[in-house]
């Protein structure tokens, strides 16, 4: 097909069967030009998917209709906010980029309560809050939220959808950007269409994956991972009401989407757009490498599940161009990097630099983090990474084993080591962390657990061994300090400042009690934002010190990032390089010894001095560089 030559004159036809006489001439220009410049991807990439199916056209006909009457309910904020992000091309590289993640009722009470932080955001230097979801979801197990009922409406106990539109309005004029989940793989069990798929409503049993019997099912798992085998096997789960088997990935509460039917696809477009008209500035696409199911594979990051995420950025780009994808692609890093692109996720977690940092404080060695970062940590200059070291989930140790055989470690066993170590079960661990998501079969699990008690600090309190205490302290800033200067928005997750840690009590809670993550969403009480509270804080002081510093130097933002062949395995070095021609040589020791990183290095870069952003002091580099314990360094 020549799918420039049947775009154009479908677009034609299409235009011609619009009424817009309620946009003014200059917004029916804007949304023209708009819908002309993406129309032709949106067309071939709709095509592919779903051009087999003899009512293409009218399908396509439904989805320009709901472009249209999104983008006439964009408020007039919006639209003027999205012309002047347009102008400010890759506004998420800025060093002066901040984050912060936070369950709304665990940081703010509700949503007027956290409208009322802001203050404390912004003498912190965060200008992006990405809120965890806080959609209408089942009582009890939601899966933190994630099993959504209605995208429309907030739940009861943390305000109204009014009340998240003024927070969005406030945020903006305080210069934050509003992140939202876009929970689009999946809905609750009570969401509308799941209710009249359980009725027997064979139009919405259409909108889910839907079987009379397990014969296809168990085709299907045959290739099927487990995510959740601590809760139950496999990924289909009986409803009795319907009498049939429905795919749920992850719990049985969450109902799989099926996007082979584009009713689905038009309808949470719309769910979407609607999204981004209460004013997020970026859509976390929640568990995106599941969209698209095909029988003989493992159902996981599926050609045409870029496809379909590449023409939901298009409708995006069309209605609310001021607002981008955050891919949560927690899978091999060989597949995170296939998501990040302008054309589909322009922002992205980075969990293999998250797995490293841990992997290097367990071992006190680097080699794994260089060799691996080295091999895929570069993307495109129209993206960044959303750097992390803690965040609602669990850690999941996604490496490349291949990387690691490389290096003579054997994958399976070094992720054993990791989470033994992380559980407090291996001799000599700091770590107070929890399994979570144990596989009763292989014993293979995942780690929950806050940043400060990951790092120590429980333990070290627990005991009042002050060296301990010091050391747990330098490690949480040594993790910051990478999230900080590596590249990318650096994401705090909310209480990390505080170095909050393990919170137990969600054992008492028969709704929590099966799920280990609540371990760490670990509320913070309003007591901790005074300033004298926060002026006795063991980290936040020396952490802000560090914000400071990042958001007053260009070259810890839109600059490149090269990761530094190092001799000493217990040091990792990487060098910041902006377009004008500034550098920044970071160096990073995982060890509690002092550790030695030879002049010859220095001397490759071309830097005989430096001077270390963060304290002021300067080195001579012509000789040998001694790093204290979990000591870093910024040298420009």
């Amino acid at each position: 097909m020549n799918y420039a030559k049947e775009s154009r004159l479908s677009l034609e036809r299409l235009l011609n069967d619009l009424d817009m006489q309620s946009l003014s001439k200059t917004e029916q220009k804007e949304f023209k030009a708009r819908l002309g410049q993406q129309f032709p991807r949106l067309f071939k990439g709709l095509h592919q998917v779903y051009g087999w199916q003899y009512d293409f056209y009218y399908h396509l006909q439904q989805l320009i209709q709901v472009l249209f009457i999104n983008f006439n309910q964009r408020s007039r904020a919006l639209k003027s906010k999205d012309r002047k992000k347009l102008a400010q091309t890759n506004w998420y590289k800025d060093n002066k980029m901040l984050g912060m993640a936070c369950y709304v009722d665990l940081f703010g009470g509700d949503l007027k309560g956290l409208k009322k932080r802001i203050p404390y955001l912004l003498d912190l230097g965060v200008n992006y809050l990405h809120l965890m979801p806080l959609y209408d979801c089942p009582t009890g197990d939601s899966d933190g939220g994630y099993a959504v009922s209605d995208y429309r409406q907030v739940m009861t106990k943390l305000g109204t959808m009014d009340d998240l539109r003024a927070l969005a309005s406030a945020l903006n004029k305080a210069g934050i950007n509003l992140v939202l989940d876009f929970v689009f793989n999946h809905t609750s069990d009570e969401h509308q269409w799941a209710q009249k798929a359980q009725q027997g409503d064979e139009y919405y049993q259409s909108h889910y994956y839907m079987f009379d019997n397990k014969d296809i099912p168990n085709q299907y798992e045959q290739n099927l991972r487990e995510i959740f085998p601590q809760v139950r096997r496999g990924s289909f789960s009986f409803n009795h009401a319907s009498n049939k088997w429905v795919w749920t990935t992850f719990n049985n509460f969450q109902w799989d989407l099926n996007y082979s039917n584009p009713i689905v696809f038009n309808a949470i477009v719309d769910e979407m757009l609607f999204l981004a008209n209460v004013g997020a500035d970026a859509l976390r696409l929640d568990a995106l490498a599941f969209i698209w199911k095909e029988l003989g594979t493992n159902c996981e990051n599926q050609e045409k599940a870029h496809t379909l995420i590449q023409c939901f950025n298009a409708c995006l780009q069309i209605v609310s161009p001021s607002v981008v994808f955050k891919s949560e692609a927690i899978v091999h890093p060989d597949e995170v990097i296939k998501y990040i692109d302008k054309d589909e996720c322009q922002l992205s977690y980075n969990p293999l630099l998250m797995a490293l940092i841990w992997n290097s404080l367990a071992t006190r060695k680097t080699r794994l983090i260089t060799a691996s970062l080295q091999k895929t940590g570069t993307i495109s200059d129209d993206c960044a990474w959303v750097n992390y070291a803690r965040c609602h989930d669990d850690i999941g140790w996604t490496f490349d084993d291949q990387v690691a055989a490389d290096l003579g470690i054997n994958g399976d066993d070094h992720r054993r080591f990791l989470n033994q170590f992380y559980t407090g079960k291996f001799p000599g661990s700091f770590a107070n962390g929890v399994a979570f998501a144990e596989n009763p079969l292989t014993g293979d699990c995942r780690v929950c657990g806050s940043l400060a008690s990951l790092c120590g600090l429980e333990t070290a309190l627990e005991t009042q061994d002050q060296n301990a205490i010091e050391l747990a302290v330098k490690r949480i800033l040594l993790v910051h300090s990478i999230i900080m200067s590596i590249g990318g928005i650096p994401l705090i997750y909310a209480g990390d400042e505080f170095a909050l840690l393990n919170d137990y009590s969600y054992e008492q809670d028969p709704s929590k009690a099966h799920d280990q993550r609540w371990v760490h969403r670990v509320a913070v009480p309003e007591h901790m934002l005074t300033q004298e509270y926060i002026e006795q804080s063991l980290v936040l002081p020396r952490l802000k010190a560090m914000i400071k510093c990042r958001q007053s130097e260009t070259v810890l933002g839109d600059a490149k990032t090269r990761i530094l062949p190092l001799v000493n395995s217990h040091c990792f070095g990487y060098e910041r390089v902006s377009q004008q021609g500034e550098t920044c040589v970071c160096m990073v020791n995982f060890s509690e010894q002092t550790q030695t990183v030879p002049a010859s290095l220095f001397k490759s870069l071309g830097k005989s001095l430096g001077r270390d952003l963060l304290s002021g002091r300067s080195f001579d580099l012509k000789q040998a560089l001694q790093l204290q314990a979990y000591e870093f360094l910024w040298l420009v």
